[in-house]
């Protein structure tokens, strides 16, 4: 079962910009009810110690007209003593019911009934509905003692009620910080991992376009285009793969007008050349130095334009049977000596030293292309290479790929003329040392073959004294139809 995902740029967006908010929102939520409860908490003990606290002073108020009262009553015995007594005992009395309302703790509870027992005391004495004997009046003002005594108990109570209750609000702070600060940990890391997933979801599909135009723009046609993503993105990849097609189709047609056209045109080139040769052996007399002259830029100019219709022709045939690569597995060195066995009478007549410093390096690869690559490096290595110069070939593994380096002893190439030494049947201004003739197709298929495989090609300075090539591959390409 496959997930609902987003069918749009736009929805994939505000897809991410709610899963992301979601969490940042839900921490807030989290950290302002923590912040509530952490307020409350303090609110709650600042206003029951206040209360207490107030509570507890009206005790030492009210217990001293208990007192005063029934030392009176003890030495005067005056009823009117009795009244005074009533009203501060009901004061008392209420003032403890608060204090068990506000405090309801077993400390607090303790001693109110330590009060309410002293209390009782008293009453039996100073309320008795018959004269209370001495000796109970005595009692009665004895009792007073404990009931300052529980006082002072409920009044440290308090205090270590509140300090106690400073403490824990102190710990709930504490808890609460360390919670908060795990809880942003949690949500920053979240949230980053949504935005690089999303940050991927998004960029994958323009990188896949961006390379399928980059590849359109190189003129590379021969790997599909296919785009994952939202669905607008898609689309847009079917349009560049039909662009592609249609490309395709469209250099496939430059290529068949250009094989007709040179066909066409061999015929009657091969007729002004047997003209020329005809003109130049005295079929029709003998020539004079100037006539001969003539004829002979004729005949050169003939040459000329017959090896331009034939690299034309190979070029459109090399172009049609190379669309796409072969991938095998070969080794590097048999290859390059299979390359330099190739033009082995060349290096030798034109007393062309090497030097090579290959890896036996093993690639997975279209070997053919590979040594096509080779041979038109060494072509044009050979072409410009004074007599008695030098040819350097290195190859080494980098990482993942194959390094290659070809260069010469030549003139080297001119900075203006790099823009276009790729260019097909591009021929450079550097005199020709050589007497080689070349495949014809020149350095842009050296081109075409390295970005076929997914690699690079650069012209280097200041390593060897003339042209420098350096071609870097990946030791395993992509195959075709993997996506871009």
């Amino acid at each position: 079962m496959r997930l609902p995902r987003p069918s749009s740029l736009n929805s994939l967006m505000l897809t991410g910009f709610a899963l992301v908010s979601i969490p940042l929102l839900l921490g807030v939520v989290i950290a302002a009810t923590k912040v509530r409860n952490l307020s409350e908490e303090s609110a709650t003990l600042v206003r029951s110690g206040v209360q207490t606290t107030h509570y507890t002073q009206q005790l030492f108020q009210q217990i001293a007209p208990i007192e005063r009262s029934a030392k009176l009553y003890q030495v005067l015995n005056d009823p009117g003593l009795l009244d005074v007594y009533g009203d501060s005992r009901e004061r008392l009395l209420a003032t403890l019911a608060s204090i068990e309302t506000t405090a309801a703790d077993q400390e607090h509870a303790v001693q109110l009934q330590a009060i309410r027992n002293s209390l009782r005391r008293i009453d039996a004495a100073l309320l008795s509905p018959t004269p209370a004997s001495p000796e109970v009046i005595r009692d009665a003002v004895d009792a007073v003692q404990p009931m300052w005594q529980a006082a002072f108990a409920l009044t440290a109570a308090t205090g270590e009620q509140v300090e106690t209750g400073l403490s824990r609000l102190q710990q709930s702070t504490s808890d609460t910080q360390k919670y908060l600060f795990w809880q942003s940990a949690v949500l920053i890391l979240l949230t980053a991992m949504l935005v690089g997933v999303f940050t991927f979801l998004l960029m994958r599909p323009i990188r896949q376009i961006d390379l399928a135009i980059s590849q359109l723009g190189k003129g590379t046609f021969s790997k599909s285009i296919a785009v994952r993503g939202p669905v607008d993105l898609v689309n847009l990849g079917r349009q560049l793969e039909w662009l592609r097609v249609r490309l395709l189709e469209l250099a496939q047609e430059r290529n068949r007008f250009l094989r007709h056209m040179s066909h066409e045109l061999k015929t009657p080139l091969a007729s002004i050349r047997e003209g020329t040769e005809l003109l130049m052996d005295g079929a029709v007399g003998e020539l004079d130095s100037a006539q001969r002259e003539v004829t002979t830029i004729l005949r050169d100019n003939g040459i000329k334009l017959q090896q331009l219709i034939e690299n034309l022709l190979e070029f459109s045939a090399w172009q049609a049977r190379h669309a796409g690569l072969e991938i095998s597995e070969f080794r590097l060195r048999p290859l390059i000596k299979s390359a330099l066995e190739t033009h082995q009478l060349t290096l030798l007549a034109q007393r062309v030293h090497l030097d090579l410093k290959v890896q036996d390096i093993e690639l997975h690869a279209d070997r053919a292309k590979l040594k096509l690559i080779l041979d038109n490096l060494l072509s044009n290595a050979l072409k410009y290479s004074p007599r008695g110069g030098t040819i350097f070939i290195h190859a080494k593994a980098d990482k993942d790929q194959l390094v290659l380096d070809v260069a010469d002893t030549g003139p080297g190439i001119s900075k203006d003329e790099r823009s276009a030494i790729f260019d097909a049947f591009y021929s450079g201004r550097a005199p020709v040392s050589g007497h080689l003739k070349g495949t014809g197709i020149g350095l842009s298929v050296v081109s075409e073959f390295v970005q076929a495989h997914g690699g690079s090609i650069e012209i280097l300075d200041g390593m060897f004294p003339g042209a420098h090539f350096r071609v870097r591959l990946p030791l395993a390409p992509a195959l075709e139809g993997e996506p871009a």
